[in-house]
């Protein structure tokens, strides 16, 4: 079933990017200006692509990994779903609070069956939610620095020991990157120490997030894809996850509101020898929502 639908939402994909956009009254700009308007498709797609940006969305991303169960195991795959919002707050006219919660709404996992640890079965139910919180300073302190700090989040949500960890789990955030008319780089890095929950296992892990992205016209953009993940509690040949990928993006309007649309492939040289993920396919849907939340909360 995750593949037909897989499968489906990549047919969408392919056919909104490549559906004509409605006639205008006026001529459109040309290309070496469409970035400078403040509501052109290439200013949504920079402002999704910017982590600490002011835009409100909804990312729906779609992971269709290639795992490795051990040697002389044929390799499986393991697909989730993530929900991830995106809800940034002016405190004021210089400093914005964001939330970034990610939610998965279902994990897939192949894993040894616990009578028997030389068959392997499959778990499919929910994962651990993480929630991001970030201040960050606005373009009028930072200009195109793009800058953030604060706590990262990860409960025990999952439903299974299979895909969860079954930790309360906290640590710190940094962002940096800077922001272009034409491109974006930067990193994101979160990392976690459990303190609480059930079993006496201990967790200390990380996440850093590079992303790059080189901004086309007409709302297209090609960059990194990958996340870098490092267990501290493994050894040395086992504790990273190193991915080397491309993402390909397009900005489109459905109705009134733009939705962005973007796959991206992803090759994983350095993996744990036991499930560790060697290849996966990665399809992204975000589409903006209008600001809930009006002005600055704390005045200036």
């Amino acid at each position: 079933m995750p593949r037909i639908a897989f499968r489906l939402v990549l047919v969408a994909f392919a056919a909104l990017a490549t559906a004509p956009t409605p006639a205008r009254a006026q001529e459109p700009a040309p290309a070496a200006e469409e970035s400078s308007e403040p509501g052109s498709l290439t200013e949504v797609n920079k402002k999704l692509t910017n982590p600490v940006s002011d835009l409100w969305s909804l990312t729906f991303q779609a992971n269709h990994f290639l795992v490795s169960p051990g040697p002389g195991e044929p390799d499986r795959w393991s697909t989730n779903l993530l929900f991830q919002p995106v809800l940034p707050l002016a405190l004021t006219s210089e400093w914005n609070w964001i939330t970034r919660p990610v939610i998965p709404l279902y994990v897939s996992q192949p894993h040894p069956d616990p009578s028997d640890p030389r068959e392997l079965e499959r778990t499919t139910t929910f994962g651990d939610v993480t929630l991001l919180q970030l201040l960050s300073p606005s373009p009028k302190l930072a200009g195109n620095w793009l800058l953030g700090a604060g706590p990262s989040w990860i409960f025990p949500t999952a439903n299974s020991d299979f895909t969860g960890q079954g930790k309360y789990q906290v640590g710190p955030a940094a962002l940096v990157g800077y922001l272009s008319q034409r491109w974006i780089a930067g990193a994101l890095v979160q990392n976690w120490w459990s303190f609480a929950g059930s079993g006496d296992r201990s967790v200390a892990q990380m996440n850093l997030q590079p992303f790059a992205s080189w901004f086309l016209p007409d709302g297209w953009s090609v960059g990194y894809s990958g996340n870098l993940l490092a267990n501290w509690k493994a050894d040395g040949g086992n504790a990273y996850t190193v991915p080397l990928g491309i993402a390909l993006g397009k900005v489109v309007r459905v109705g009134p509101l733009p939705v962005r649309f973007q796959l991206a492939g992803q090759w994983i040289p350095i993996q744990p020898d036991r499930f560790g993920a060697k290849w996966n396919l990665q399809l992204v849907v975000t589409p903006v929502i209008p600001k809930l939340v009006q002005g600055t909360l704390l005045g200036d």
